[in-house]
């Protein structure tokens, strides 16, 4: 039995219906993205929610879904925004508690500017976190209750630590850290962040969730694994000293080359 990881996928329903046997076949993670709009929340998404666990009976990996992110930030200064965010992870929850979802991706609030001037106002940084909690706190309390982790998603992180801090600051088993490979490939070539496996190494144990797509670090090119300049090896070996086994969940846009992805993977021997 190979003891390389095994990685999974995101995708909607309508890619589910294509890609549903290579996803069976080794009981692979699956990240669904079809609940990420504001008007399916908004909507009556029960019919959605009936046709995923259709689509999914039998399937033996685990289940999470990309929560909404769209048009805010989880520490806005103004409270209105704060009550809106709130109430789109709320929705989120109860889709992952319909669809026996266990993980839903949130979106970090730090951004390059806040790596260069959180620092350049007193107790900017402190405040930055409060308002973080001021948001999530009901959300989280949400996710343990239906036995959910949100995992947050480096977007502009320069530095690889502070998101880990922020996660771990809610001290809950509800809150962890997600890593996308395309987005640290960005910071690392366009604002002198380090490298995507230094994000893996910074996370440690609190990483349950990594998106894995190929960019050539200048822009989020989300394309498919060996089109690109990350050092493959080097994240994966990097993965390879962690304990907590996180889900290692390919997001491209040509969804066509997912099983390509997998197979390059496999061809550079780091996982199946």
């Amino acid at each position: 039995m190979s003891s390389l990881p095994v990685v999974g996928a995101a995708m909607t329903l309508d890619e589910v219906e294509l890609y549903r046997d290579w996803l069976f076949e080794k009981s692979r993670d699956l990240e669904l993205q079809s609940f990420v709009d504001a008007d399916i929340l908004n909507g009556d998404w029960a019919p959605l929610a009936d046709r995923a666990r259709r689509l999914l009976d039998g399937h033996g990996g685990r289940l999470g879904i990309h929560g909404p992110f769209w048009g805010f930030t989880i520490a806005s200064e103004d409270p209105d925004i704060r009550t809106i965010v709130n109430r789109r992870l709320l929705q989120g929850l109860d889709v992952c508690a319909a669809i026996g979802a266990t993980q839903m991706v949130i979106h970090s609030p730090y951004t390059s500017w806040s790596y260069n001037n959180l620092d350049n106002n007193d107790g900017a940084r402190e405040a930055f976190v409060e308002r973080t909690h001021l948001t999530l706190r009901e959300a989280v309390r949400r996710a343990e209750d239906v036995g959910c982790t949100m995992v947050i998603e480096n977007i502009e992180d320069k530095d690889p630590h502070i998101r880990v801090a922020l996660a771990e600051s809610f001290n809950s088993s509800a809150v962890a850290v997600s890593i996308d490979t395309g987005h640290a490939h960005y910071a690392h070539g366009y604002t002198g962040a380090p490298p995507v496996d230094y994000y893996v190494k910074a996370a440690g144990n609190r990483l349950q969730h990594v998106h894995l797509q190929d960019a050539d670090g200048y822009a989020d090119r989300h394309w498919s694994l060996g089109e690109g300049s990350i050092h493959w090896h080097a994240v994966f070996a990097a993965l390879a000293q962690l304990e907590c086994n996180p889900r290692l969940i390919i997001e491209i846009k040509d969804k066509s080359k997912i099983p390509a992805s997998a197979a390059y993977l496999a061809s550079i021997g780091v996982a199946e």
